[in-house]
């Protein structure tokens, strides 16, 4: 038996009556879901909507994101983190005008060969887009069909989450495809909370849940601990030469690959700026910062200096404020000090 056969009637009317109005669910279509389903991966859906709103203005189309330079494609991904899925997106909106003419794959196994499309993405693109009865199991899906069913399988490991995805897909209804699968994650972000009590009150599953009726709510999902993350101690120069700030492009390859940010290096820093050939004028302290990286933990310290050098080294751009709001993609990591770089871009070295 499966113990989520009880589970599609009341879940997809409790997602008629209580689910969120977004965007893309008002206009489903293959693109609209694929772009909101890679902005959604680890960011929450209050976050998105902006992002979205401003993405789809910009490049409405799947031609248009596959025409799009890379520096604007960046700047409007900026604050999402993970570029990597912006330039995925990219890829794989060529293959789609490359090699099917502009019109998305319309199967799972179409869109798995999107370059960036793993199984869940190609399962909500199917379900929801084209209405095929394919599961679309994220971390959401997980906590609720762990919690139903009492699995304290590992969620992290491959076996678990074909094993849930399998319980899924058997008992999916084959007229609401799209609707079940969003039920699932809507009630997994809405009701089954990840982080605090679930509001067992409010969930179509209360009266069959296993985690509920047995008291396992705060033990399931069972989830590996992660590895400690590396710290590394960075200084941050933040560069001023009149009304314009010092970037510099990382490299193609590792984080952040390809953009751009406030030069740094690791503590402590000996000789620099001198080393780049930059005399400083001034130096002050500009506050302190920190970003989490998934295996890596920045804790920077950056400096403000002034310098009457103009030539920078290759791969660096004096940049204004305008510059900064328009063109150039400085990722989060640097979020910490934007305020900073934005009043001495504004107002001067005076403050």
């Amino acid at each position: 038996m499966n113990c989520l056969d009880p589970l599609p009637i009341p879940l997809i009317q409790w997602y008629h009556e209580n689910a969120r109005v977004l965007p893309w669910r008002s206009d489903p279509t293959p693109y609209h879901v694929w772009i909101s389903e890679i902005m959604l991966q680890q960011t929450r859906v209050a976050a998105v909507l902006e992002y979205y709103r401003r993405f789809m203005e910009a490049l409405p189309a799947v031609a248009d994101l596959a025409a799009v330079e890379e520096d604007r494609l960046l700047k409007l991904w900026q604050g999402l983190g993970y570029y990597n899925r912006a330039r995925n997106l990219q890829k794989a909106a060529r293959q789609i005008v490359v090699d099917y003419g502009g019109r998305f794959p319309d199967t799972y196994d179409g869109l798995r060969t999107l370059a960036g499309v793993g199984e869940y993405t190609a399962g909500a693109i199917a379900s929801i887009a084209f209405g095929q009865a394919v599961p679309a199991v994220d971390g959401n899906v997980l906590r609720v069909v762990s919690r139903i069913t009492g699995d304290f399988g590992d969620i992290t490991q491959p076996k678990t989450r074909g094993r849930m995805g399998q319980l899924v897909q058997e008992v999916m209804p084959l007229e609401a495809p799209g609707d079940f699968n969003q039920a699932l994650m809507e009630l997994g972000a809405t009701v089954c909370l990840p982080n605090g009590a679930p509001l067992c009150g409010q969930c179509p599953a209360a009266s069959f849940c296993t985690a509920q009726q047995q008291d396992l709510t705060g033990q399931l999902p069972v989830k590996a601990p992660k590895k400690a993350r590396r710290v590394e101690e960075r200084v941050v120069f933040l560069l001023f030469h009149g009304d314009r700030v010092a970037l510099r492009r990382r490299p193609e390859k590792g984080l952040l690959a390809g953009l751009w940010e406030y030069p740094n290096e690791l503590a402590p820093a000996q000789g620099l700026p001198e080393g780049w050939g930059i005399q400083p004028l001034d130096c002050r302290p500009a506050g302190t910062g920190k970003h989490i990286f998934t295996h890596i933990e920045w804790h920077m310290t950056a400096q403000s200096i002034t310098t009457a050098t103009q030539i920078l080294p290759e791969g660096w751009v004096w940049a204004s404020s305008g510059d900064l709001t328009q063109d150039y993609a400085v990722p989060n990591a640097f979020q910490s000090f934007a305020c900073a770089v934005e009043e001495r871009l504004c107002c001067g070295p005076g403050l």
